[in-house]
Parts: structure tokens; sequence; C-alpha cells
């Protein structure tokens, strides 16, 4: 076989294999019941570590998948359960906050899941959870805020919340 041959063999492989991937896209149907313009942001309910958890916002934008100490609490930990992480977070009104420590949950959403380490903070927030890139990226997702979904590959095909 010549170097020719081969890569022309191989191109096709990687053709063939991309065949099975499944296209992840919005259209104006993933609009009906939204109201534009919005400038809402992207809210979702999720099982972490096997509790259902409302208000969970998914943040392209952030870099830092964050626990807030409400939900730490209410899921009866305590510090001790905590490792370490002391490296300060900048909130969205532009803050230092320097958090609690680190802790690792699986996050189940629509029979999905992975593993986030989240780092804990004291301070105010609406939601209870930040999924930022790392878990955009680790399910393979795609958030959209002008549609007000996310949407994801599973073993079932794409998986619209």
């Amino acid at each position: 076989m010549t170097p020719k041959e081969t890569h022309t063999e191989g191109q096709s492989l990687r053709k063939r294999m991309k065949v099975g991937r499944l296209a992840i896209s919005f259209d104006e149907e993933d609009l009906e019941g939204t109201i534009e313009p919005h400038d809402d942001v992207l809210v979702v309910t999720a099982m972490i570590s096997g509790f259902l958890v409302k208000r969970v916002m998914i943040d392209q934008g952030s870099g830092a998948d964050v626990m807030y100490l409400d939900l730490f609490e209410g899921l009866g930990l305590k510090n001790q359960d905590l490792m370490k992480y002391d490296t300060p977070l900048v909130s969205f009104d532009g803050r230092v906050v320097i958090p609690e420590g680190q802790i690792s949950f699986s996050v189940n959403m629509e029979g999905k899941e992975v593993m986030v380490t989240f780092i804990v903070v004291r301070s105010f927030s609406p939601y209870m959870v930040i999924l930022a890139r790392l878990w955009i990226h680790t399910m393979k997702a795609v958030p959209s805020t002008l549609h007000v979904k996310v949407k994801f590959p599973t073993e079932y095909g794409v998986t619209v919340v």
C-alpha cells in the first residue's frame, strides 16, 4: 500500500465514524414558550448526590462549578466534609470571595450522570449551584440562553432540558 492509499483509507474511516455522531442544534421551534426579547439566564433542575436541586444555573462564562453554602448545609454537610481549596474567586459583582473548600458530587441530569467538584462559597445567590464550562464540556452539552435550554447527547439521542 502506498502512503496515499493509507491516507485515503484513514480519511474514509474518519468519515464513517462521524456518521454515528449526533448533531445538536436549535431552531425556531426551540423558541416556543419564550417571550422575546429577554435576558434570562439558563436555570434548570438537577439531581445532585441523589437530591433534587432547583435553581441550578448553567453558565458558559464561569470557570468554576460553584455550590452555595445554603445547599451545602441543606445536604447536612459540615466543613470537615470539605477538601482544601484556598484560591479566591471573583463574584458576579466583582467582589473577591474566599471559598470554604471543595467537594465532589455526582450530578445527574435526565439520566446522564457526571462527577463534579464544586467550590463551596459563603455568598448570597438566588441560585443553589452554578454549573460552569467544565461541566458543560464533560456533558458535551450545548446551552442556549436565547432558547433557555440545554441539549446534550445520551445513549438514547439528544436530550433537551
